[in-house]
C-alpha cells in the first residue's frame, strides 16, 4: 500500500480551522447515497434528502416487498420534480444473506451463557430458545467454535440489539450455540453472518431475479448493488441476466465486498464491476478489527487507479439515534475522503434513523471540510505514475485537462460526453474544482413511437417542455434540454439519460443534460451554443464568475481539444 501526506497544505494553520466554511453551490465534490425506507419515503422528507445532498437512492430488497418499494419510488419521482435535483437509484439484492424469521415481530431476548437453537425448520416460531433460519446447510459449514452474528442490522457495534453467538453442538440440521451476550432482538426479520464461512448459496438469488426482472426493468434502475459478491464470475453472471432484460443492458454492477472470499478475489473482481461497494459492517465481523482499516485503504486505492467508483459503508452509526455523529465517526468521514472514496453510503442511517435529513447535511459538510485538504498534487502525480506510458489517447486527455485546469487554477472543468467515459477519465485524476459533465444523450430511434427512456419519465417530459433557460440553480441536472412544445405528438428518436444519472456516484462530476440534437463530436458552432449555455448557467448559479477561468474538454472532429476559456464581465 502506498503512503501519503494527507494535506495540501503542512502545517496548516490552526487558526483557519476556526474560520467559517464558505457556501459553494456544490455541498461536497464526494457524493452521497441514502437507503429509503420507513422514516425516509415521504414526498416531504426524500425532498429535504435531495436538497441536503442525496444523489443516489438505494432501495434495499432484504426487508420490504416490491409494492413498498414502488410506492417509495413514486415518492422520489414526484420529490425529483419539485425540487429539480436529478437522482439516480440503485437496486441492492439480498445475495446469499442467512436471515431469521420472526414471524410474531415480538421482542426476543437472549441471555449471556444461555444457548439457542439454530433451525432450518421455518415452521418454529422465534423465541428465546429456538430461532428459524433460511438456510439448511448451516450445519454442515459450521464446527464447534465458529462465531456467528446476529442482528437486526448488520451490524451497529451494540450490545443490546444484535447478539455474538459461538457454536456449540451441531445435531442434525440444528446448531446450538452459547450466547456471548445479553440482547434483545426486535423487529420481522434479523440477519446472521456466520464469521469466514463460505456459506453455498448463489450470489444473484431466484428473488433477487424476480424482484430485478419485475421492479428492476420496470423502474429502469440505474445501479445494482450485488450484494455478497465473492468471484469476478457473479459479477460476470449478474451482467449477462441483466444484458438478457434489454431495458437494464446498461446498468451498472456495483460490487458489494462483504467477507474474506470477497475479500480475496478483490482484484478479479475489480475487473469485471462498474464500482465497489465496501461493506464494512460485514466485514467488521470478517476481519479483525485491527484489520478493517488496511483493506479500506487498499481496496479505495485500487479502485482509484482503475477509474472506478468506491463506496464506504457504515460511518455514521450514532446517528440512527443521535442528532450529532461521534468525533471519531466524523473522523472516519473524513479519512474516507481524504482516502479518495467517490461516496458515502448511509443505510439505516437514513432508512430507519430519526435524522435521515440531518445526517445527510452533515456527512456533506465533512466530505466539503476533508475536500479541502485533500493532497490533489501527489494524487496526481501518483495517479500519472501508475497509469505509466504510453497513455491511451482519451486518458492523455483527460489528464492534461485536469493538469491544465489545476496550473491556471480553473473554477470548473467542462467536459462535453455521450458514454460518460471522458467524464468519468477526468473525475479519475480528482480535481479539486467541479466536473460540469454535458451529458449529449444516446438517440435510439423508433419510428413507430417515441418516448423518454430512463427511471424518471414523467420528470424528463416536465423538464423538457421548460424553456431551454431553465435556471440551474433550480434544475442542476437539466441544461439545454429540447423544447417539445415544437414537437409533442410526432414520430421521433428516443433519448437515454442513463449516463447523466450514473455519474451522480462519481467524486466531482455534476451532469448538465444537453440538447439531445447537438452531436457530441461536431466541426460547426453546435457545441459552442451548448457550451454558452453551460456558461451562462454556470454563472447565472454562482458557480462560475467574472473573469473566472474555465477548461473545456471536447472532440472535434476527429480531434479531442482541450481549452482554456477566461470569461469577461
Amino acid at each position: 500500500m502506498h503512503s501519503s501526506h494527507l494535506l495540501l497544505e503542512e502545517p496548516i494553520r490552526m487558526a483557519s480551522i476556526l474560520e467559517p466554511s464558505k457556501s459553494s453551490f456544490f455541498p461536497a465534490l464526494a457524493k452521497i447515497v441514502g437507503t429509503l425506507g420507513p422514516r425516509s419515503r415521504s414526498v416531504e422528507v426524500i425532498s429535504d434528502c435531495l436538497k441536503a445532498g442525496m444523489s443516489v437512492a438505494r432501495f434495499d430488497f432484504s426487508w420490504g416487498d416490491a409494492e413498498y418499494h414502488k410506492e417509495t419510488l413514486e415518492n422520489l419521482k414526484i420529490a425529483i420534480k419539485s425540487t429539480k435535483k436529478l437522482c439516480a437509484v440503485m437496486l441492492d439484492t439480498v445475495g446469499p444473506e442467512l436471515q431469521v424469521a420472526n414471524k410474531s415481530e415480538k421482542a426476543i431476548t437472549l441471555k449471556a451463557d444461555g444457548k439457542v437453537t439454530l433451525t432450518p425448520d421455518q415452521g418454529q416460531e422465534a423465541s428465546s430458545e429456538v430461532l428459524p433460519i433460511n438456510f439448511t446447510g448451516l450445519s454442515k459449514a459450521v464446527k464447534k467454535g465458529d462465531t456467528i452474528f446476529m442482528g437486526q442490522y448488520l451490524f451497529t457495534g451494540s450490545e443490546t440489539t444484535s447478539v455474538w453467538l459461538e457454536v456449540d453442538e451441531v445435531q442434525g440440521d440444528d446448531v446450538t450455540c452459547v450466547i456471548k451476550n445479553s440482547a434483545t432482538l426486535g423487529g420481522s426479520l434479523f440477519t446472521l453472518h456466520a464469521s469466514q464461512i463460505r456459506i453455498d448459496l448463489p450470489t444473484l438469488s431466484d428473488k433477487d431475479k424476480q424482484v430485478i426482472s419485475s421492479w428492476g426493468v420496470q423502474n429502469k434502475i440505474d445501479f445494482l448493488s450485488l450484494s455478497y459478491t465473492r468471484h469476478a464470475e457473479d459479477v460476470r453472471e449478474a451482467r449477462n441476466y441483466l444484458s438478457k432484460l434489454g431495458d437494464l443492458s446498461q446498468t451498472q454492477i456495483f460490487a458489494k465486498i462483504e467477507n474474506v472470499e470477497g475479500l480475496t478475489h478483490f482484484d478479479e473482481i475489480l475487473q469485471e464491476a462498474d464500482g465497489i461497494i465496501l461493506s464494512r459492517g460485514n466485514l467488521g465481523i470478517d476481519l479483525p478489527p485491527e484489520k478493517v482499516f488496511l483493506f479500506q485503504k487498499s481496496a479505495v486505492y485500487k479502485c482509484n487507479m482503475a477509474g472506478k467508483p468506491a463506496v464506504v459503508t457504515r460511518v455514521v452509526d450514532s446517528m440512527t439515534d443521535n442528532l450529532r455523529p461521534t468525533r471519531a465517526e466524523a473522523t472516519d468521514v473524513a479519512n474516507a475522503v481524504l482516502d479518495g472514496c467517490d461516496a458515502i453510503l448511509l443505510g439505516a442511517e437514513t432508512l430507519r434513523g430519526l435524522y435521515p435529513v440531518e445526517t445527510i447535511s452533515i456527512v456533506g459538510k465533512i466530505c466539503a471540510e476533508a475536500e479541502k485538504v485533500f493532497n490533489q498534487d501527489q494524487y496526481f502525480k501518483r495517479t500519472v505514475k501508475y497509469v505509466g506510458e504510453p497513455m491511451t489517447h482519451l486518458e492523455s486527455i483527460a489528464s492534461s485537462a485536469v493538469r491544465a485546469a489545476l496550473k491556471v487554477k480553473a473554477s470548473v472543468i467542462i467536459c462535453f460526453t455521450s458514454s460518460g467515459r471522458a467524464a468519468r477519465l477526468i473525475a479519475k485524476y480528482r480535481p479539486t474544482m467541479p466536473v460540469l459533465s454535458v451529458v449529449i444523450p444516446r438517440l435510439k430511434t423508433n419510428q413507430l413511437k417515441w418516448s423518454f427512456s430512463g427511471a424518471f419519465e414523467i420528470l424528463i417530459v416536465i423538464i423538457a417542455i421548460m424553456s431551454v433557460q431553465t435556471d440551474l440553480k433550480l434544475c442542476p441536472a437539466l441544461l439545454g434540454i429540447i423544447d417539445l412544445r415544437k414537437n409533442i405528438g410526432t414520430p421521433r428518436n428516443i433519448f437515454d439519460y442513463a449516463t447523466a444519472r450514473q455519474s451522480l456516484i462519481v467524486r466531482g462530476l455534476f451532469p448538465l443534460l444537453a440538447d439531445p440534437r447537438h452531436p457530441a463530436e461536431s466541426t460547426n458552432a453546435t457545441n459552442e451554443s451548448v457550451l454558452k449555455v453551460a456558461l451562462d448557467h454556470g454563472k447565472a448559479s454562482g458557480v462560475i464568475k467574472s473573469h473566472d477561468r474555465v477548461v473545456v474538454c471536447q472532440k472535434v472532429g476527429d480531434a479531442s481539444v482541450v481549452k482554456i476559456i477566461e470569461l469577461e464581465d
